[in-house]
């Protein structure tokens, strides 16, 4: 029989990053300073929910890392796990970039290519 340790080990992502202790999924090399310092850039004021989707978010990206999926999917699954917050709408409101888009620059991973408008803001 494995020891509970290396049970828990085979279950965490490959790039699993230990010094990222309260954020188990976290890209490798990537830090809370890290997600403080695009806030900062973005004139966003982290709360406790808007760790929480980063958290959400690495998760989702870590457990499917070999899946090719749309932004759809993504955007979806937080609308269900913010729903008693007020779902995507309440999201909008923390994240005025998008909860995806914005959360996933925070979050430390490649948004989907859905989720981002590279039109948004020009004045062509």
């Amino acid at each position: 029989m494995k020891d509970p340790e290396t049970v828990l080990e085979s279950l965490r992502p490959a790039e699993f990053d230990s010094k990222n202790a309260d954020f188990p999924n976290a890209p490798v090399g990537w830090t809370p300073d890290d997600a403080r310092a695009i806030a900062a850039a973005e004139n966003l004021n982290l709360t406790d929910v808007h760790w929480e989707v980063i958290r959400a978010l690495q998760e989702y990206f870590a457990r499917n890392e070999d899946e090719n999926f749309h932004g759809r999917k993504l955007h979806d699954g937080l609308e269900e796990k913010f729903h008693s917050q007020g779902g995507i709408k309440f999201l909008y409101t923390i994240f005025p970039q998008g909860p995806v888009a914005q959360g996933c620059r925070l979050a430390g991973v490649e948004p989907p290519a859905s989720a981002v408008d590279l039109g948004y803001g020009s004045v062509m």
